[in-house]
């Protein structure tokens, strides 16, 4: 576990950024609240020279990230956030392609289904879809990231493709996780700890989430909450999360968990930092620190995918 101090540069954008949110926190968000949500990420600086192309991968709609130099053979799947009730693939375009850039693959963002119109299972079965989608158009290497939502159904994920391997389904090389929701039973100590602390999220929101997601079925069930999956045989995992965020407890458990059952993982927590801080290039220096890191970690994995040679990487 790597603990980054926050920034001075940074301490006037956070504490503007949390008086700006102040006036909204605790506000349940459900399906009205998806061009607002798509606006604030379609807001992330585009990277250069990263052309976008609608597509239809394993049968799932959404798009590619096209790179002018990717590396042969080598594939990024991209799972954006939203609570699995909000975020688009097109909305993601611009902060996923700033990954896909610094992984040096090219990248498909699935526009996976959504809550409350189509519940459990339907975005972890479109997750497996686009994955193997991959697979059939013949990528040899794979690495997938995501964030909140999507960092949970990364690590969902890399468990169920883990239980393939006697199927001979390649094989993950790596993941990255930007603050995962691990546990949609809402069970981490930092709902009490980060209550006040978290700038953007209460209990209130993230159960209307869950329950606008699940419609009654098990928060415990390991598609839904990876937390609880078996974490035998994974890929090396990177997760970065804010100090200052009630799922905290979700990133440090699940690495706890996953770390005991012999998985290679690198947790970065950044202080004073809020929920997938890293969408904020050009406002927060920690977020260009932090992409860079898991550029860094995603490409490492897809030059060297033994795991007798991969060694942690730190940020």
């Amino acid at each position: 576990m790597t603990i980054h101090s926050l920034l001075p540069e940074d301490a006037p954008a956070v504490a503007a950024m949390r008086q700006a949110a102040s006036a909204h926190k605790g506000e349940k968000l459900g399906p009205e609240a998806r061009p607002m949500f798509d606006a604030m990420f379609a807001a992330t600086p585009a990277a250069a020279d990263v052309r976008i192309e609608p597509a239809t991968v394993g049968g799932i709609a959404g798009f590619w990230l096209r790179l002018p130099n990717a590396r042969p053979g080598a594939r990024m799947l991209y799972l954006h956030g939203g609570g699995y009730v909000l975020g688009s693939a097109q909305a993601l375009t611009n902060f996923a392609g700033q990954i896909a850039v610094r992984v040096g693959a090219d990248t498909f963002v699935p526009d996976y289904r959504l809550a409350p119109e189509h519940p459990f299972p339907a975005a972890i079965d479109d997750a497996i879809a686009a994955y193997r989608g991959l697979v059939a158009e013949g990528a040899e290497r794979i690495v997938v990231a995501g964030d909140s939502a999507g960092g949970g159904l990364t690590l969902s994920l890399l468990s169920i493709l883990a239980d393939d391997k006697t199927k001979g389904m390649v094989q993950p090389a790596g993941a990255a996780a930007m603050s995962p929701w691990t546990d949609l039973a809402l069970t981490g100590d930092s709902f009490e700890t980060r209550a006040g602390a978290d700038p953007i999220f209460t209990r209130g929101v993230l159960q209307a989430f869950a329950d606008m997601y699940l419609q009654g079925q098990d928060a415990t069930n390991s598609k839904a909450s990876p937390l609880y999956a078996e974490l035998n045989s994974l890929p090396p995992i990177r997760i970065d999360v804010g100090d200052d965020e009630l799922l905290l407890a979700d990133s440090i458990r699940y690495a706890d968990r996953a770390r005991a059952a012999g998985v290679e993982v690198t947790l970065s927590i950044w202080e004073g930092m809020p929920h997938v801080f890293q969408s904020s290039l050009g406002h927060f220096l920690a977020a260009e620190q932090s992409v860079d890191a898991i550029g860094a970690f995603l490409r490492q994995r897809l030059i060297d995918v033994s795991p007798s040679n991969s060694t942690p990487s730190e940020a």
